[in-house]
């Protein structure tokens, strides 16, 4: 069978809460091949045999929207499989799909707009660019909305903002499409390290089980709320701090400075510092093999700017001698 739908007769379906298979694939949108594979993988209740035909239920149609709405999460059919498992022995489902729902939840309060094709065309200048659009749409910047070729929907509009700036600050487009995919590279990196942190230290105590049991998943879904904000948080702080580092020692490179701020100093290339082990295993952890170097160079960029600080507010010995004497 091809699994194409067709219309339920009486005689087909006697109640409404009985189905054919061909029936059960035009109510849940599967086809007939995909609900015999559920089948034989044990995602799906036997159904009863009448005569020499199938008869399913409302129930299978229940399980089939699950299996769907759990795919397009992103679940895999195994641990689809071990999820309705724990369902079937009574376990349920409700704290886990609360984390589902929390974890699938927005992670910014941006919210979507709509931009139409000669919006789009009038803020980059008026000039069409059939293959910038192109490259917006495969990066996620654009996506189309359905029926409408001169319409998209922006997910952002604060990054296509910042397009447009650099636009028309003189920045190549396609110069900008490169720089962003750069830049997600690095921002995904930060992100599945911020994840491995938290998991570590934060929701191991909730994995113990498979699925987690629907307490431990309504304290995670909890945690998830609270800790949602601090990578951004975060990553904005960071970034703060490197920019007006970076944009310091770049605006004295190009000003024909020798050196950065802070008087005559050696590049730090020929200063070569030598670790103890321990301290660069507890770095790699932290942040990874990769980030070590970026991490000692930070963490002594920052010393330093605190020592300098400390030495501007601490007072002189001549104050200090006159405090003593009054």
């Amino acid at each position: 069978m091809t699994g194409t739908a067709r219309p339920a007769t009486a005689a087909d379906r006697p109640s409404a809460a009985e189905y054919r298979i061909e029936d059960l694939a035009h109510a849940s949108g599967a086809t007939v091949r995909t609900i015999r594979a559920y089948q034989d993988r044990g995602l799906l209740p036997t159904p009863e045999r009448r005569g020499r035909a199938n008869v399913y239920r409302e129930t299978h149609l229940a399980r089939l929207r699950q299996i769907a709405d759990l795919l397009d999460r992103g679940y895999t059919l195994a641990s689809i499989k071990e999820l309705l498992d724990a369902w079937d022995t009574g376990r349920g489902l409700g704290g886990v799909l609360g984390l589902v729902a929390e974890v699938h939840g927005p992670w910014t309060d941006e919210q979507a707009d709509r931009i139409t094709l000669a919006e789009l065309v009038d803020a980059f200048g008026g000039a069409p660019d059939d293959e910038a659009v192109a490259e917006a749409v495969e990066l996620g910047v654009l996506e189309p909305v359905p029926g409408k070729d001169d319409e998209f929907l922006v997910p952002s509009p604060q990054e296509l903002a910042v397009a447009v700036e650099l636009h028309a600050a003189g920045v190549p487009l396609i110069a900008i499409s490169g720089h962003l995919r750069e830049l997600r590279g690095q921002v995904e990196q930060i992100a599945s390290r911020f994840l491995e942190f938290t998991t570590e230290h934060v929701f191991a105590r909730y994995l113990g089980h498979r699925p987690p049991t629907d307490s431990d998943a309504a304290e995670a879904a909890a945690m998830v709320r609270r800790l949602r904000p601090l990578a951004q948080q975060t990553v904005d702080a960071e970034l703060a701090r490197a920019m007006r580092t970076f944009a310091t020692r770049h605006l004295h490179h190009h000003l024909g400075a020798d050196t950065p701020l802070g008087g005559d100093v050696l590049p730090i290339a020929a200063l070569p510092v030598e670790l103890p082990p321990q301290t660069i295993r507890a770095v790699q952890r932290l942040v990874g093999e990769e980030n070590v170097a970026a991490f000692v160079a930070a963490a002594a960029e920052r010393e330093v700017q605190k020592r300098t600080l400390d030495s501007l507010v601490s007072p002189s010995p001549e104050i200090d001698k006159v405090d003593q004497t009054t």
